[in-house]
């Protein structure tokens, strides 16, 4: 074989490794979330090792959980939890937790609300979103939950630089009692979008029979924050218009996203003994890899 041939089929092959390195590079350097209540047993149980399987499949953004207002983060101090994820390469950008009202204890609440966030502004995070919430679905107690809400965000932002949110599931795009009012479409309305904004989960946007990117056509400013989620692996059931999502979120000029993936049915049924946790566990991350891997390859997903 000549010279010439065979230089120039290893400029080839070096040619394509360099594009595959480039394609690869791209793909690592993308931005990609994941709220870790999708892998909520693990991290009580792992947290450093569950923080570093998440980081090698190219999770480099967390949304946490505080349910019960602990102040400790997985069983870590903040600043300590902080300091290894930044270790990673990972950014914690929001939290997940809740207070219900109490019009008896307002002083009290409003201290326990301090206390959440205190903990979110030390792991370095600028959105706090409420999960969930309870609420009798009337106009009356509708506009009292977003006064509240107002109440609230107006702490989070004024005194801690945070932006309080709020995060749906399917019931929300329910009508209020006697009237053709959507509840979410009436709770965006009626919160100040100077210290309240919306994390949009496309799943149950969608499972609550309305259109995500409608929606993010609607209220481009309010939604600053996506839940990316599918019935398991993200991608897999083709319900979901993530390209359209994604086009119309970077569109209104926002990008924080993060996946949040629910433990199937028949995985919570097998859950008890050791053995049966650990299987959930692997399927859990078995999930998370295959949905950053959709994400990193998806053109549409900067």
């Amino acid at each position: 074989m000549k010279f010439s041939n065979i230089l120039g089929k290893a400029v080839m092959v070096m040619a394509v490794a360099i594009f595959a390195l480039g394609v690869n590079a791209e793909a690592k350097g993308k931005k990609i979330g994941i709220q870790l209540y999708s892998v909520m047993s693990a991290m009580n149980a792992d947290p450093k090792g569950s923080i570093d399987k998440l980081a090698d499949m190219g999770y480099n953004v967390f949304e946490l959980v505080q349910w019960g207002g602990n102040p400790k983060v997985f069983g870590m101090e903040a600043a300590e939890f902080k300091a290894y994820c930044d270790s990673k390469g990972i950014s914690v950008v929001s939290t997940h937790s809740s207070l219900q009202e109490d019009p008896a204890k307002e002083a009290e609440v409003m201290e326990n609300w301090r206390k959440l966030f205190a903990v979110q502004k030390a792991v370095g995070g600028k959105y706090f979103v409420i999960p969930s919430y309870r609420v009798n679905y009337t106009e009356a107690d509708v506009k009292k939950m977003a006064d509240y809400f107002n109440r609230v965000g107006k702490i989070a932002k004024e005194e801690f630089g945070l932006m309080l949110g709020y995060h749906n599931h399917s019931q929300e795009y329910k009508t209020l009692e006697g009237t053709d009012k959507v509840m979410w479409e009436y709770l965006v309305e009626n919160t100040n979008p100077e210290y309240v904004f919306f994390e949009l989960d496309v799943y149950w946007c969608t499972m609550g029979e309305k259109d995500p990117v409608e929606y993010l056509k609607k209220y481009a400013d309010r939604i600053k924050m996506l839940h990316i989620k599918d019935e398991f692996v993200i991608g897999e059931s083709g319900k979901i218009n993530f390209e359209g999502i994604f086009k119309q979120f970077y569109k209104n000029g926002h990008k924080d996203f993060v996946v949040e993936i629910e433990t199937p049915r028949e995985l919570r049924a097998q859950r008890g003994d050791a053995a049966a946790q650990q299987k959930t566990n692997d399927a859990m991350f078995e999930a998370a890899k295959k949905s950053a891997e959709y994400l990193q390859k998806a053109k549409f997903v900067k």
